[in-house]
């Protein structure tokens, strides 16, 4: 099975399970990991292709999670991740690193960043080289097995 079928079904079972852990999803933390991780995948290739923006517009709209907060502060958050990663990627690379290392506290808040961020990677149809390494890093730096991604 191709990896994107692959990252695409493990997503779909996520979402099944993170819906049902939707109370425990809605901290600080986890809101400003996931846009910062949506914007990191976004910003891997060195371009932000509109298709990742729509996704991740899509998601802050219609993901049972993300609708816990308010649409705009979401956007918000991203679209400043965005100008910053597209200004000075290794500068704030490190630095949204660091905001996503925070979802390591809980493990369901953690899981479900890797998840946002593989959903945002796949939205232009294919999930680039780029983007998977990003996914890779974040997923050693939440200390979670790349197997559980399908990755």
């Amino acid at each position: 099975m191709p990896l994107w079928n692959r990252l695409a079904e493990s997503a779909r079972t996520a979402r099944v399970r993170l819906a049902a852990k939707r109370n425990e999803l809605t901290g600080g933390a986890f809101r400003d990991a996931s846009m910062a991780m949506c914007a990191l995948v976004a910003a891997a290739d060195g371009t932000v292709d509109p298709a990742e923006r729509r996704r991740v517009a899509q998601l802050i709209e219609h993901d049972e999670i993300l609708r816990s907060f308010p649409a705009g502060e979401l956007r918000g958050r991203f679209e400043d991740w965005l100008d910053r990663l597209t200004t000075d990627f290794h500068l704030n690379r490190a630095e949204a690193l660091r905001e996503v290392a925070k979802a390591a506290r809980r493990p369901s808040e953690a899981r479900a960043v890797v998840r946002i961020g593989i959903a945002v990677g796949g939205a232009d149809g294919y999930f680039d080289a780029a983007e998977l390494v990003v996914v890779r890093e974040v997923c050693h730096l939440l200390d979670l097995p790349l197997h559980e991604f399908g990755l």
